[in-house]
């Protein structure tokens, strides 16, 4: 059976040969598209599809017995389910009339399946991943603020004895500034007096001359 004959077997049960070519492209494009993504598809009784990953080996030539090195490559793998294993195999035979009868799909299937549970089970892993370092920079950003404001205040604390260290010291330089000055004054004072001794001794000569004279 190809393609067309697929359609025609099922035309008359979907209302028409264009519904049916319809709903065939759009089954087997769905397939094809999920297996390339990586995803596998499922179908309850009838087997699913999958991408295989297949490593790099060696191969002989069939023709020539030479042997070729094959290259990694990928390629769908189909497997049947259990529904359909046991109707090839004749352990269960198969209905004369209707559907085959196979197991009902479960809730989500006709949606995706297993593909699709994937997809959104990776779409949030990967969510979660760009999340966590913006969580991380704004849990480091919280701990590191307590931590300033405490530098800073310690800044501050050490800053203030030594503004008040050097105030004292400034006071203290500055008294004995003031006690140097009237130590001077004080000695100058004192001097001054001693100067104008001389200027007696000498007048007291120059009388004691004039007397002898």
């Amino acid at each position: 059976m190809n393609k067309a004959q697929l359609v025609e077997a099922i035309a008359d049960r979907l209302g028409g040969r264009q519904q049916a070519a319809d709903a065939v492209d759009v089954v087997l494009d769905a397939i094809v598209r999920a297996v390339v993504a990586g995803d596998r598809v499922s179908v309850t009784g009838f087997g699913s599809f999958e991408k295989v990953e297949r490593p790099a080996r060696y191969a002989r030539n069939p023709q020539t017995g030479e042997r070729v090195r094959v290259k990694k490559t990928s390629v769908p793998r189909f497997r049947a389910g259990q529904g359909f294993k046991d109707l090839v195999s004749g352990a269960k035979k198969l209905p004369k009339g209707g559907e085959v009868a196979v197991k009902k799909a479960p809730k989500g299937s006709l949606s995706g399946g297993a593909g699709a549970t994937t997809r959104k089970a990776t779409a949030k892993k990967a969510a979660a991943k760009k999340a966590a370092p913006a969580k991380k920079a704004a849990a480091t950003a919280k701990k590191t603020a307590p931590a300033k404001k405490g530098a800073a205040k310690k800044t501050t604390a050490k800053a203030a004895p030594a503004k008040t260290a050097t105030a004292t010291a400034k006071k203290a330089t500055g008294k004995k500034a003031a006690a140097q000055k009237s130590t001077t004054k004080k000695a100058a004072a004192k001097k001054a007096p001693a100067k104008k001794a001389p200027g007696r001794r000498t007048s007291a000569r120059k009388r004691a001359a004039a007397r002898r004279k």
